[in-house]
């Protein structure tokens, strides 16, 4: 069987105000559109669809949003982690980096209740450092959804690694499930214009849906890979986006054995086959 997972970042302003470190208004409003538009357009898609999906939030998104992060839980869609205002950790200290983790989950319970307990993390602009790992296990998070060292195939993520000029090692396998990530999966570099050379995506909808059909088509060719797309509102909320999104979504389901699924329901069942081994 082939799992996809759609996956929203929805990061709101808190994308421009910490890890772009621009917050004018015209930065700040394509936050706004992805709050404003973005979100009730993926929210119409995905229940027309019929299709629950993952959105990693940042505590500053939920507190900035509320409305929106609570109809994105209403709607019956998973929310993750994704730090405290789209923050990189590398850098901080373990205690500090825990911190962090503590402080962003403090403030999200403000918005979703008491009793809000994520089962998964996504680490801003997808940094994570030797300590993340662990300080996730030890606070019961099922999976992380940040690292490359596969495609299609989930993992056990390694903690206290060491790189140096003068050694690698990867580190010890953990209890915590990797869900796969990829650049070439993500709407940002496509789409997204910033007038830096790292970010002059300016193709087409058209471009970036056979790009994606061919990565789903290897995936689904493995027999048992999990295809994860990483979007945002204010990015794949635009109306043509969103309009091949929706056809992607359609092919992707005419093949034979294709299941759309949550990150959390996917490291749940490949954690316990992975476990085991």
């Amino acid at each position: 069987m082939t799992n996809v997972c759609l996956t929203f970042d929805f990061d709101a302003v808190s994308l421009w105000i910490t890890t772009m470190r621009q917050t004018s208004a015209t930065p700040l409003s394509r936050g706004e559109f992805g709050a404003l538009v973005g979100v009730p357009r993926v929210l119409a898609l995905l229940a027309e669809k019929d299709i629950r999906a993952t959105f990693f939030v940042p505590a500053h998104t939920a507190a900035a949003f509320p409305a929106e992060t609570l109809q994105i839980r209403d709607a019956g869609h998973e929310i993750a982690l994704h730090g405290y205002c789209h923050e990189t950790p590398v850098g901080l200290s373990r205690d500090d980096e825990g911190r962090m983790l503590d402080r962003a989950l403090k403030k999200m319970r403000k918005v979703l209740g008491a009793d809000f307990n994520p089962k998964g993390y996504r680490s801003p602009a997808w940094d994570l450092t030797a300590d993340t790992v662990s300080l996730l296990a030890e606070r019961g998070l099922l999976y992380d959804s940040s690292m490359m060292a596969d495609d299609y195939r989930p993992y056990r993520a390694r903690t206290g690694y060491v790189a140096t000029e003068d050694q690698y090692e990867r580190g010890e396998p953990s209890d915590v499930i990797e869900i796969p990530v990829a650049w070439e999966l993500d709407d940002f570099p496509h789409f997204t214009f910033l007038n830096k050379p790292m970010y002059l995506g300016m193709r087409t909808p058209v471009e970036v849906f056979e790009l994606w059909k061919e990565e789903f088509d290897f995936c689904h060719s493995l027999g048992d890979g999990v295809f994860t797309l990483t979007l945002h509102p204010q990015v794949i909320g635009r109306g043509p986006r969103i309009a091949m999104l929706s056809r992607l979504i359609d092919y992707m389901r005419q093949a034979p054995g294709v299941e759309i699924r949550t990150v959390a329901e996917v490291a749940e069942e490949r954690g316990r086959r992975l476990l085991r081994t």
